[in-house]
């Protein structure tokens, strides 16, 4: 009952906030252009059932970022790795790159979006990408997996400056949720937790901003110029290494980066490989789940897999626990999922109303004998 329920929600449509999401005024042939692009690993997944893309999105989005999840932290818990999260970044970018020409290439896709509009987006795919690995150095993974997950605190800070945007008490709340939610996590982390520094909040909460930045920039380029998932992270990515190999060459850590990996490199550049090969697909496919599924959809997935990446750090590392990490992160799960209500009412409220007339209203004794014959 519950899953037709929300069949009948998705049908109805979601919210199009979430980036790469296509509009919904958008027309039938131009969905299908888009769809038949949707191209993971030689699958075509235009070809499968909603349900069956689901199924291989979903399972592909947990199995392959809690790989990623895993990869990351065991990167930085090398000794020594600490000082060079930017040159991690710049391998990552480089294998993101080639990923994406190959993929381009196969499919013979030529770029829509300008390329003076990829300057901009490849400046804060590097700020957050860079920004959020060069945090691990200071933090547990687990608190900077909280601190993603509340992205929408400098949205709408941002949007209240900018563009004098008023928002709900609903969206007040979540936020208002989600603040004390991290401040409860991370000072029960800095009260534990020996690799607790500020420097990482500082990394990661820029890393926030300018990812905050990227949802809205990335999702009006798409819209525009209907182009795929491959070709803006090719030209992302692509760009960005650029950037950050005259960063890393003007900074002088170059040198001192490669002279690091070049001992024991066979360990350390396969784990950054497998790194950045698990990141490029699930990109692919957080994707897909928003364009087909829609905002609702894909993050209750995505919160799940972060839910679970958390779980598997605390199990497969050895750190400090204390049952406030457990409060801070259900306060800030409480937040994301008041979130997510707020943008869909329109969606959740009718399957609610479903759900609790199908067991709370009762039938006719008719309707109980048959079901119980």
């Amino acid at each position: 009952f519950m899953i037709q329920s929300l069949g009948s929600s998705r049908r109805m449509g979601y919210s199009d906030a979430e980036r790469g999401m296509s509009a919904s005024s958008e027309s039938s042939s131009t969905r299908e252009e888009v769809g038949e692009r949707d191209v993971i690993l030689g699958i075509k997944l235009h070809r499968y059932s909603t349900s069956a893309q689901f199924m291989i999105c979903s399972i592909g989005v947990m199995v392959l970022y809690m790989i990623y999840g895993y990869v990351q932290e065991a990167i930085f818990r090398i000794e020594g790795m600490k000082p060079h999260g930017w040159y991690i970044t710049l391998v990552q970018f480089a294998l993101y790159t080639l990923f994406g020409c190959v993929e381009m290439a196969i499919e013979h896709e030529a770029r829509r979006i300008p390329i003076t509009t990829y300057l901009f987006l490849a400046y804060l795919t590097v700020c957050t990408m860079g920004l959020s690995n060069s945090s691990l150095g200071y933090l547990n993974y687990p608190t900077q997996v909280i601190f993603k997950s509340c992205k929408l605190i400098p949205v709408m800070i941002g949007s209240v400056i900018i563009v004098g945007r008023r928002y709900g008490k609903l969206d007040i709340s979540a936020v208002l949720l989600m603040c004390a939610g991290l401040t409860w996590f991370t000072l029960a982390d800095s009260s534990i937790s020996p690799e607790f520094n500020h420097t990482g909040i500082i990394l990661i909460s820029l890393a926030l901003c300018a990812d905050a930045a990227i949802g809205n920039y990335q999702e009006k380029a798409m819209k525009k110029y209907q182009a795929s998932n491959t070709e803006v992270v090719l030209y992302s990515y692509g760009i960005g290494c650029i950037y950050l190999l005259v960063g890393i060459v003007l900074s002088g850590s170059l040198g001192p980066s490669a002279t690091y990996f070049s001992t024991n490199s066979s360990t350390k550049y396969g784990l950054a490989s497998l790194f950045a090969f698990t990141g490029y697909i699930g990109i692919k496919f957080v994707l897909v789940l928003v364009r087909v599924f829609g905002a609702l959809v894909a993050v209750t997935v995505t919160t799940l897999r972060k839910a679970l990446t958390i779980t598997l750090s605390f199990i497969l590392f050895t750190k400090p626990f204390s049952i406030q990490y457990l409060y801070g992160g259900l306060v800030i799960l409480a937040g994301v999922m008041l979130n997510v209500y707020s943008k869909n009412r329109e969606k959740i409220d009718p399957w609610l109303r479903d759900v609790w007339q199908h067991y709370t209203v009762p039938r006719p004794i008719s309707a109980r004998r048959t079901q119980n014959v």
